[in-house]
């Protein structure tokens, strides 16, 4: 019998004002078109029509109202993008049943309102990518990345000269991404960025609708709508900034998991302002405290800076106490290195090699030797573990909700029949060594 192909979308469109704004829906169209879409000459035709604006002068402004008003008449379905986007409340006045509203290079938010306007039919004859994209991680857990860029000036950082300032994506765009990974057989997000506590500061006044409901571009509305789509949802480079105490009773309430990824990278106030970060350790103690009360299995996981230009070793010996007291679960170290075009190899005081390594070496056995202690701890409580592997000999190895893939530690399962990858199950803890855990699925 003969397959038949579903007939895709096919998208009109109208474009105004200058070359720039031409090249704009070329590049629209061309996306589109590599979607599965189809185009249409004409507006009847067409299954939803573009109109690119123009707004540079009040006359072009009066051609661009007046081409979306032609295009709801003869069409009806419009998606509004281009300079005049910017004027959204005008076009909303006088045209309120415009599908969507962007303004101009908004290429992503375009797309996204043609996707749920009209949607494409998957077809396995037709699609050469998956709806979730192509993935090069297992196809149980997916890194989702909402904004690119940092606003910070780190002495020992260069990203924010390579990526730029922070950049957030719309929280819709964001939580679309999500449901194509999750229908694609995602159980775990991980959610990334240069600086995940900053999300949203840049476009802190667009809200978005999903759902039928306003989504704010916060971190913790975000993290709270992903809670919602994915099993797992695991927070990665996290800065301490206050509002991350917003977090945490959703991870109480199951929506995040109680996992923090926090690059403190040092606790002496005086290498921390050597390094432009705030010096406010005694308070991340405090806080810590705070956040174990409120969820009591919360995973902190950071990384530590050694050898930075003038740290002494009264500033190690700072750090070592500070992490004696603040009992992190997971820690990773690394000797200060040079990178061209860092502020930090300015700084006087450079720390001999053998010192760097020496305080490596302390650091990492003072740091191995609570992660051990906190894992042995576990014997005997059940836990939920996410399946990675299941071997051919009875085995499985997994991780709980306090280990990210790659980064941490594993749960090693003996007599795992029936399992697949992507199972999320209840392991009773056997055993403990130093970074991984050992047990049996529960009765």
């Amino acid at each position: 019998m003969a397959t038949t192909l579903p007939s895709p979308p096919k998208i009109g469109m109208v474009s105004l004002g200058c070359p720039k704004n031409l090249v704009d829906s070329e590049r629209i169209l061309t996306k589109l078109r590599s979607d599965g879409y189809g185009l249409s000459p004409d507006y009847a035709g067409a299954d939803v029509v573009l109109v690119n604006t123009c707004g540079f002068l009040d006359s072009a402004k009066e051609e661009s109202l007046e081409a979306i008003g032609e295009a709801i008449s003869e069409n009806g379905r419009v998606i509004v993008t281009g300079c005049m986007g910017d004027e959204a409340d005008t076009i909303r006045a006088r045209f309120p049943n415009v599908l969507a509203i962007s303004g101009a290079h908004q290429y992503e938010a375009v797309v996204g309102a043609v996707h749920e306007a009209a949607p494409v039919t998957p077809s396995a004859y037709l699609d050469l990518v998956p709806d979730a994209g192509l993935k090069l991680t297992p196809r149980h857990y997916s890194y989702l990345k909402i904004s690119e860029g940092c606003n910070h000036r780190c002495s020992f950082c260069i990203i924010p000269s390579i990526r730029g300032d922070l950049v957030s994506r719309r929280p819709d765009a964001i939580l679309r991404e999500a449901e194509k990974l999750v229908a694609a057989g995602t159980r775990e997000l991980l959610v990334i960025s240069q600086d995940t506590s900053a999300y949203g500061i840049d476009i802190r006044k667009e809200p978005r609708m999903w759902k039928g409901q306003e989504v704010q571009p916060h971190m913790t509305d975000l993290a709270r709508e992903l809670g919602k789509i994915a099993p797992w949802v695991r927070l990665h480079y996290v800065y301490p900034y206050p509002h991350v105490d917003q977090v945490i009773p959703l991870m109480a309430e199951g929506l995040v998991l109680p996992y923090l990824d926090i690059p403190f990278q040092h606790a002496s106030p005086k290498v921390l302002k050597a390094m432009k970060r705030p010096a406010n350790e005694a308070k991340v103690l405090e806080r810590l405290k705070a956040w174990r009360a409120i969820a009591p299995d919360i995973t902190i996981r950071s990384s530590f800076v050694v050898g930075f230009p003038g740290e002494t070793e009264e500033d190690f010996q700072y750090l070592l106490d500070w992490l004696d007291e603040a009992q992190l679960d997971r820690v990773g170290a690394f000797r200060f290195e040079p990178v061209a075009g860092a502020p930090a190899n300015d700084l006087p005081g450079a720390v001999a090699e053998e010192v760097k390594e020496e305080r490596y070496a302390r650091i990492m056995e003072k740091t191995a030797a609570i992660s051990a202690a906190k894992l042995q701890a576990k014997i005997g409580r059940t836990l939920d573990v996410i399946i990675d592997i299941v071997d051919d000999e009875g085995g499985a190895t997994g991780r709980s909700q306090a280990d990210a893939p790659e980064i941490d530690g594993e749960v090693h399962l003996r007599d795992a029949v029936g399992l697949q990858q992507g199972d999320i199950i209840r392991v009773e803890i056997e055993d403990a060594d130093d970074h991984d855990l050992f047990g049996v699925q529960a009765a």
